[in-house]
C-alpha cells in the first residue's frame, strides 16, 4: 500500500512510498529487512523526495538524553529521534552551555552528524565526543570517536563509507563547564550583553528574521553550501565584487556566502512553477504548492547556470534530494 511522503518532509513535494517503518526503540533495527532501496529519516527538514520513492523510509523516533557531569564538561548521550532544538533549549535551562549558536536549526538529533550542521562560526563536530550506530551488515552496535567520523563542511563519513550501512543511535556531546562564546558571526559581534542566553536569543531573533517557517511555509532550510574557494579565487572576485561576504577556512581556503551570491545576482523572488528563491533569504527555496520534482530541478539548475556565469563558483546544494529509489545529486555540467 502506497503511503503519503508529502507530510514527512518540510519541503512538501507530493510523494509516495511503499513502507514506512517508525523506529521507537533500536530494538526494533534488528527486524528491520533492510531491503534496498531504503532510506533513513528524521524530521525531513534535510531531505526532499522528488518523486515516488520505490522503497522502505525507516523514521528515527527514538528519545531520551543521558547527562553525565564530569570534572571539566558534561557528557550528553542523546538518542537520535530528540529534536535537535529542544535539546539545545533543554541544555540552556540547565545550564549546560555551547550549543547556543546551534538554536533552531530543524532536524533531529540524528541526522546532525551526518551534515556536521553548523551556524554562526560553530559546528556540531567541536561538541562530538562520539557517535553510535546501529551497523546493518552485522546487526551490531558500534561506536565511532570525533576522529573516525571524519567530519568536514556539511560532511562526515556517513556521507561516504558508512552511507546506506549505518542507522545513527546515539550522539554523544562533551560541553565544556568554562564557557567560551563564539561570536565571529555579524549580528552576534553587536550584542552589548555576551552571556549563553543573550546569544541564543539573538540567533532565533536572526534566523526567524531570515528563514521561515517550513509548517507555514514548505522549505528545506539553507539549500545551498556556501562554497570553499582558493584565496586566489577570493581576491579576484574581490576585485569585481568588493563587498562579498568571506570567512577564513584554512591557511588556502576561504568561505563565500552563497547566499549574497544569490542575492547579487538577481535571484530573489525567481519561480519556476510553486517553487521560488526566498524573498528575504536567498539560500532558501520555498515550495507554495502545485509543484513537482522535475521543477525544483530545473530551478538548482538554473541557479547553478547563473552562478556559475557570474562568478566561476560551482554550487552545490546542501539538502539531500531522493529520487525514486536513491540519493541523487544534481551538479553543474562543465561549463567551462
Amino acid at each position: 500500500m502506497a503511503l503519503s511522503l508529502q507530510a514527512f518532509h518540510t519541503f512538501s513535494l507530493p510523494s509516495q512510498c511503499s513502507e514506512l517503518f517508525e523506529i521507537t526503540d533500536i530494538a526494533q533495527l534488528q527486524s528491520v529487512a533492510f531491503s534496498t532501496p531504503f532510506c533513513i529519516l528524521g524530521e525531513g527538514s534535510n531531505t526532499v523526495f522528488l518523486n515516488d520513492y520505490q522503497g522502505t523510509v525507516i523514521k528515527m523516533a527514538t528519545g531520551g538524553v543521558a547527562v553525565t557531569e564530569r570534572e571539566y564538561d558534561y557528557l550528553l548521550a542523546v538518542a537520535a529521534g530528540e529534536n535537535w532544538h529542544q535539546l539545545v533549549t533543554n541544555t540552556l535551562a540547565q545550564g549546560i552551555f555551547g550549543l547556543e549558536n546551534l538554536a533552531l536549526i530543524p532536524g533531529t538529533v540524528g541526522a546532525a552528524p551526518v551534515q556536521n550542521i553548523g551556524a554562526y562560526g560553530v559546528e556540531l563536530a567541536k561538541y562530538v565526543e562520539y557517535v553510535e550506530y546501529f551497523d546493518i551488515a552485522t546487526k551490531q552496535i558500534k561506536r565511532l570517536n570525533k576522529q573516525q567520523c571524519q567530519f568536514g563542511y556539511r560532511d562526515s563519513i556517513f556521507k561516504h563509507s558508512l552511507k546506506n550501512k549505518a542507522v545513527i543511535t546515539t550522539v554523544a556531546l562533551a560541553l565544556p563547564k568554562q564557557w567560551q562564546p563564539e561570536l565571529s558571526y555579524g549580528p552576534l559581534q553587536q550584542l552589548e550583553q555576551v552571556t549563553p542566553q543573550t546569544v541564543f536569543e539573538q540567533v532565533i531573533k536572526t534566523r526567524n528574521s531570515k528563514l521561515p517557517d517550513p509548517y507555514v511555509l514548505a522549505n528545506a532550510g539553507s539549500f545551498f553550501k556556501n562554497p570553499i574557494i582558493t584565496n586566489q579565487q577570493l581576491n579576484e572576485l574581490l576585485k569585481h565584487f568588493p563587498p562579498l561576504p568571506h570567512y577564513f577556512y584554512d591557511d588556502d581556503h576561504h568561505k563565500v556566502a552563497a547566499g549574497w551570491l544569490i542575492e547579487q545576482a538577481g535571484l530573489k523572488g525567481y519561480r519556476i512553477a510553486g517553487i521560488e528563491v526566498h524573498q528575504q533569504q536567498a539560500l532558501v527555496l520555498v515550495n507554495h504548492g502545485g509543484s513537482e520534482g522535475s521543477d525544483l530541478i530545473k530551478m538548482i539548475q538554473h541557479i547553478q547556470q547563473q552562478i556559475w556565469q557570474r562568478y566561476q563558483i560551482r554550487l552545490q546544494h546542501e539538502v539531500r534530494l531522493m529520487n525514486n529509489d536513491a540519493e541523487c545529486h544534481i551538479a553543474l555540467g562543465d561549463l567551462a
